[in-house]
């Protein structure tokens, strides 16, 4: 019998019937209504850093595969999925070699170098971004980065406003205009009812597990409705929270990758409250406006430790086996 059948990967184990490709295509299609709405929204500058961001994410994994004589992997729709990511939370006018950087740093450094797909402790879009937006801060200055366009409508990045102004910065959004996306924020990261019924598409269809969403914003929710009740001049409401800055895409799209997100039951609920947890806590009283990327990355690296709490097993050790 061939030896290389007795090989298994390490975790996650878990597999609901669909093959790898077909899961990244789904999550690209659940992107796309809020993908396209920042298209139309903020014009061609968005659609280019969408294209340059997938293309050359796509690129890099395929110069990763010859470098490292690995089979090609760019048919599996990995590498357009975390470009696609990446440009979804970047502003529209981010310049070019932003994008290039991020998607460099995401492929090679966020995957590739743990041996690719499934190997990442990681979500390797998360990376890209994170080293982007502590290397150069203020392109993430959504209302410096977007000055110049007009809607007729309130365009400043409500997680700023408050982080400056309190939550009576909030006043001047309409909720329904927050809801639709009508905000300052990343190109496919602000239109909630876009993300929203991706979500909910990935949860019925089994590509996502609903435990790790809820429970991120149950976490958002319960963490700033105890900030916003301690003191509600200051800190914004649980709601305002839940429909501005990454808070939906990191509960649908980036909190739940394969490989850096447990697999059982208890662990997937622990791992979500907590990065929802961590993520008000950054945004109230840490440096960033909003802490949902290394809210989550934080709990990347706690992803192990959590997936060690299991069951415990049915029946009873046989000493005479």
């Amino acid at each position: 019998m061939d030896k290389a059948t007795f090989i298994v990967s390490p975790a996650p184990y878990w597999h609901d019937g669909s093959s790898i490709t077909e899961r990244h295509l789904h999550k690209i299609w659940a992107a796309l209504p809020a993908v396209v709405f920042g298209i139309a929204m903020y014009g061609i500058p968005a659609l280019g850093v969408v294209c340059l961001s997938v293309s050359t994410a796509m690129l890099w994994e395929l110069l990763s595969n010859r470098l490292t004589k690995r089979p090609y992997s760019i048919a599996d729709g990995n590498a357009a999925l975390i470009g696609l990511l990446l440009a979804m939370m970047m502003p529209a006018t981010v310049p070019w070699w932003t994008v290039v950087i991020g998607t460099f740093v995401a492929i090679f450094i966020g995957k590739e170098i743990y041996g690719g797909l499934g190997g990442n402790p990681f979500n390797p879009a998360l990376i890209g971004l994170a080293i982007i937006m502590i290397s150069w801060k203020p392109l993430f200055d959504f209302n410096a980065s977007l000055i110049n366009y007009d809607f007729g409508f309130n365009m400043a990045y409500p997680l700023t406003m408050i982080k400056q102004h309190g939550s009576a910065a909030v006043g001047t959004y309409k909720w329904y205009e927050l809801i639709l996306g009508l905000q300052a924020g990343g190109i496919g990261s602000t239109c909630s009812i876009g993300l929203i019924l991706g979500g909910i598409y990935l949860m019925l269809r089994g590509f996502i597990r609903w435990e790790i969403s809820l429970s991120f914003l149950v976490g958002i929710f319960l963490t700033a409705a105890i900030f916003n009740g301690a003191n509600p001049v200051k800190y914004a409401t649980p709601f305002i929270h839940l429909i501005t800055g990454y808070t939906l895409i990191g509960a649908f799209f980036l909190a739940t990758d394969d490989s850096s997100s447990p697999v059982n039951f208890l662990p997937m609920i622990l791992y979500g409250l907590g990065a929802g947890i961590m993520t008000v806590l950054i945004r109230n009283i840490g440096a960033y406006a909003d802490g949902v990327v290394f809210a989550i990355l934080l709990f990347n690296i706690a992803n192990p430790l959590l997936d060690k709490i299991r069951p415990i097993a049915l029946g009873k050790v046989n000493d005479h086996a």
